[in-house]
Parts: C-alpha cells; sequence; structure tokens
C-alpha cells in the first residue's frame, strides 16, 4: 500500500471545517469570561470531551453569582 499525500482539496476542508467550528467556540467560550484561546482546546480528541464538560458544568466568571 502506498501512502499519498494530501491534496490541495483536503487542506481545504480542513480549513474551512477548522473555521467553521474555531470561530463559534471562540466566541463562546469567551462569553463564559475564560480565555479564548481555550477554544483550540476542543480540536484535542479526548480532551475536547473533557472540556464540554468542563464548559457545561464549571463555574463562569462572567456569569452572575447565584448564591
Amino acid at each position: 500500500m502506498k501512502m499519498m499525500s494530501w491534496s490541495m482539496e483536503h487542506w481545504l476542508v480542513l480549513l474551512a471545517t477548522a473555521v467553521i467550528f474555531g470561530i463559534p467556540l471562540w466566541r463562546i467560550v469567551a462569553r463564559t469570561g475564560h480565555p479564548c484561546v481555550m477554544a483550540i482546546l476542543f480540536f484535542i480528541p479526548l480532551i475536547n470531551v473533557g472540556m464540554l464538560w468542563w464548559l457545561a458544568c464549571g463555574k463562569w466568571p462572567s456569569a452572575p453569582d447565584r448564591s
């Protein structure tokens, strides 16, 4: 089996997918009051599941305290 290199179409699809998911993730993380760079962690396999749980169950700095 010969390994093939990625064509330009593969790279464009990868870039489009990163932009389509990255921009909304960046904005969601920013609205929660956390550093925007944390949105990059959503692209790492298995860490993205932990990030979803952390985002759903964690305390948001920008949310008012309900105590």
